[in-house]
């Protein structure tokens, strides 16, 4: 089931379509990555989510049914541009908005008390906000993002201004998140984070979506049958001794081994491979080449922007 869903959004500044006609689907409960080159739409899609402005065309769907005003109270949205009041001590600001946000000053003191432990943040509750760093200032932001537990969390690049130690710590936050049964929009241009968090992805690029659905399925889509191998050196090259239809995509030497990138072909498997080799050569590892979420994004993206755009 899906919690969220947008239906043909489309909307139109000036001259500039920001969105054509995109769909998405947000199933319950699971991570769902919103990716695409800077200026592709996705942005304004969250904004649209978010009610801070609306679509030109199209229906938002949440929660079984039309997304309405009052339900920003179920949605919690930290921005990549970051909206902390820096002349404000950190302790005052966490409770405004925490209590901005529905919860009582009791219940937000009781929380706010928590995650500033887990945090390990307790020192700055009295300090201005100006005096943290960027990476501080982001923890901050993220803690009164999650403090009412909504049912959609809507993330714009997480991680900017974490080193990889803070970065680490909220990843297995986001993912707490989604165990206590939080559904997740996660826009980032870090594709190993993609790999790492999401269940689900939708692909924005020139305003449209070219490519969505579950991670694993779109990978499984994208492999190309190659395969990689590893065995010990050889005087002549593998190509030399595989058949002409094995295609040789790369090969190199380590201290120990050599290495090599075989695409083979349609109908081949990895025991023809093998068999083919193995009279020469000791095979050491033999390892499917899947594509990388990296890779997927940019052969997407580029197949897409070197197709002329439609008129409507």
């Amino acid at each position: 089931m899906d919690l969220f869903s947008a239906q043909a959004v489309s909307k139109q500044y000036a001259n500039h379509k920001a969105l054509d006609k995109v769909s998405i689907s947000v199933p319950d409960n699971h991570i769902f990555g919103l990716l695409g080159p800077n200026g592709a739409g996705k942005t304004t899609l969250i904004r649209i989510i978010n009610q801070i402005i609306a679509p030109d065309e199209g229906e938002l769907i949440f929660m079984g049914r039309k997304l309405q005003p009052n339900d920003i109270a179920f949605i919690g949205y930290l921005p990549e541009e970051r909206g902390l009041y820096k002349k404000m001590t950190v302790g005052e600001q966490a409770m405004y908005l925490a209590q901005l946000k529905g919860l009582s000053h009791h219940e937000a003191q009781k929380r706010l008390n928590y995650w500033f432990d887990k945090f390990e943040i307790k020192g700055w509750w009295n300090k201005k906000v100006e005096e943290l760093s960027k990476g501080m200032q982001q923890k901050v932001q993220f803690l009164v993002t999650i403090i009412h537990e909504p049912k959609l969390l809507i993330f714009d690049e997480p991680f900017s201004g974490f080193d990889p130690i803070n970065a680490s710590i909220m990843k297995d936050e986001i993912l707490a998140q989604k165990e206590k049964g939080a559904t997740i929009i996660f826009s980032t241009h870090n594709m190993s984070s993609v790999e790492e968090l999401c269940d689900d992805i939708a692909l924005i690029n020139r305003s449209k979506v070219v490519l969505s659905g579950a991670v694993r399925n779109i990978k499984k889509t994208f492999k190309t049958n190659t395969f990689g191998i590893s065995y010990n050196s050889y005087e002549g090259t593998l190509q030399s001794i595989l058949p002409a239809s094995f295609q040789v995509l790369s090969e190199n030497q380590d201290v120990d081994h050599r290495h090599a990138r075989v695409k083979l072909p349609d109908g081949a498997t990895p025991n023809d491979l093998i068999s083919a080799v193995l009279p020469f050569v000791t095979i050491y590892s033999v390892n499917e080449q899947i594509p990388s979420m990296n890779d997927i994004f940019i052969q997407a993206v580029t197949q897409q922007t070197s197709q002329p755009e439609t008129k409507d």
